[in-house]
């Protein structure tokens, strides 16, 4: 049998380096989603009908089922299979976020509710069936699914709390310039390092706090998304959502290189 005290989780260990990479994925999802589902199949159409929200979840939603396969299937922790996991996820959950708040009707709060419904589910249940939703406990393969089904739906709910921080604050202005996600990202980065200084100075679960982050990552990561490729008049930066996707790829590929990830030990799990 097994000694899973020494087991290797076969997800990354909790690092810094691993919070720099989680935070240019979803930036990379942002843009990556709002690529397919409006700057390709249209805004006015995926506005109108939904069908472009739909449509985009679809086409990444194919290939996160693929990847989580491989994952659960590997015999030990890989960066590039790993991170390849995390940007479909994210990308998927932009859309699929969409499609909850926009084409659905429910708007932002009733979406919100529904996908943080949805997470406290997924981890209520896990928690049951295997004992622990800490990282370090990743390494069988129910364990796994029920890891990167928490994962899509924090993902798909940080989505929505970013494009509803983002609109509550409208068109306020931020050093000059007309940017409800500014203020987004900010108030997001402000509640990451709250989390920061509980883990550091409290006794609060790490699980817990864990997880409170990795939701937290996904809005900052789509406000950031957002300023970066909505027009001026809207409070971005206009930049091109294909080119700026690539240079968050090209800055997470870097960021690979230069932080390499280490598998998280199950002597962590707590």
């Amino acid at each position: 049998m097994q000694d899973t005290s020494k087991a290797l989780a076969k997800v990354p260990a909790i690092t810094l380096g691993f919070w720099a990479i989680k935070i240019f994925a979803t930036t990379l999802g942002e843009t990556a989603g709002d690529t397919v589902s409006m700057s390709w199949l249209g805004e006015t159409t995926a506005q109108a009908t939904g069908w472009g929200y739909l449509i985009g979840t679809g086409l990444f939603l194919l290939p996160l089922i693929v990847l989580v396969a491989a994952q659960i299937r590997a015999k030990a922790f890989h960066p590039l299979l790993y991170w390849s996991t995390i940007i479909a996820s994210t990308t998927a959950g932009t859309t699929l976020a969409d499609y909850f708040d926009r084409s659905l009707g429910i708007g932002y709060l009733g979406g919100s509710l529904s996908l943080f419904a949805c997470v406290v589910a997924s981890l209520a249940i896990w928690k049951h069936r295997l004992g622990s939703v800490s990282v370090g406990s990743i390494s069988s393969p129910q364990a796994e699914l029920f890891y990167w089904i928490t994962i899509t739906f924090s993902q798909t709910l940080g989505t929505a709390l970013g494009d509803w921080t983002a609109d509550s604050f409208g068109e306020a202005t931020f050093m000059g310039l007309e940017s409800g996600y500014v203020l987004g990202a900010l108030v997001f980065a402000a509640a990451l390092a709250a989390v920061a200084l509980a883990w550091c100075w409290t006794g609060i679960s790490r699980a817990a706090l864990f997880w409170m982050a990795f939701i937290l990552t996904r809005p900052l990561g789509a406000t950031v998304g957002d300023f970066l490729d909505k027009p001026l008049d809207k409070g971005g930066l206009d930049f091109s959502r294909p080119i700026a996707s690539l240079v968050l790829l090209l800055a997470m590929g870097l960021c690979l290189m230069l932080l390499p990830q280490r598998a998280a030990s199950a002597d962590a799990a707590h």
